[in-house]
């Protein structure tokens, strides 16, 4: 057996558990489900449009000797989602680790409410859809930016306003859930990180605002690249949960310190 002691992804430590990754055809979903099956987890690799990205990240976990399948699901959509969840449990029997990654609302052409649709609803929906596949000891991580979790006390840009908003008011609605998700033996985890260089969401942020992204890592120093924060995720999988149920990943400067289950958090 391999010695986890130092390191809680070594190979072979998640043996025999089953991880769900939403969002993970790229990205940091993608580079997520990469450090879970070199750790030896399962995975379902989560799409919702791009069948052949989702499938190579399915070869390179089939690669590290695991096995994976992709699903394509929208999360807006409860038949859909309850599909995802019905794949996983045929395949592996149960979720031992749900990653909440998927996320968006700068999209254009998607409906002033699709933000808050996605974000919040769609997340909602997404974990009470989970709850019967996820096995008992299970842990799920949902993925959030700082821009989001401090929004009620730090302002953002305008054009990721509708976004923060959103995100945040599904954390609120997730963190609700953590009694109940206690009584079956599930963990919840926040992961909180700043802007991450090479998504797509700092691209679009670029975008709409030049100048922004250079300006918050001038800011912070320097800001996290994808595969930087993947580890993060990928370590609030299976490290002991935080106090607050709260991981702050990178610079937290410019932003109102607080715990996330505080009323001004």
């Amino acid at each position: 057996m391999s010695d986890t002691s130092h390191d809680p992804l070594a190979p072979g430590s998640l043996t025999g558990r089953t991880a769900l990754v939403t969002g993970s055809s790229r990205g940091i979903g993608a580079a997520t489900v990469d450090l879970l099956a070199r750790a030896g987890a399962d995975v379902v690799v989560n799409y919702r449009a791009k069948a052949p990205r989702a499938e190579k990240v399915v070869a390179a976990a089939e690669a590290q000797g695991v096995e994976a399948i992709a699903v394509q699901a929208d999360l807006t959509d409860p038949d859909s989602v309850a599909a995802l969840f019905a794949s996983a449990q045929e395949r592996f029997g149960g979720v031992d680790i749900l990653v909440m990654n998927a996320s968006g609302g700068m999209e254009s052409g998607m409906g002033e409410d699709y933000a808050m649709r996605l974000n919040r609803d769609a997340q909602v929906a997404l974990l009470d859809a989970a709850v019967p596949a996820l096995n008992p000891g299970a842990r799920v991580v949902f993925v959030t930016s700082h821009q989001a979790h401090f929004i009620r006390t730090t302002p953002t840009l305008p054009e990721y306003e509708a976004v923060a908003l959103s995100k945040r008011a599904g954390e609120d609605a997730l963190r609700e859930r953590i009694p109940q998700l206690a009584e079956r033996g599930v963990e919840l985890v926040v992961v909180s990180g700043d802007m991450i260089e090479g998504t797509i969401t700092a691209t679009l942020l670029e975008r709409a605002s030049p100048g922004a992204l250079s300006s918050r890592r001038e800011s912070a120093g320097r800001l996290y690249n994808v595969e930087e924060f993947a580890l993060e995720v990928a370590l609030a999988a299976v490290e002991p949960v935080p106090a607050d149920s709260t991981r702050l990943v990178g610079d937290v400067s410019g932003f109102v310190a607080g715990t996330a289950a505080g009323a001004d958090a």
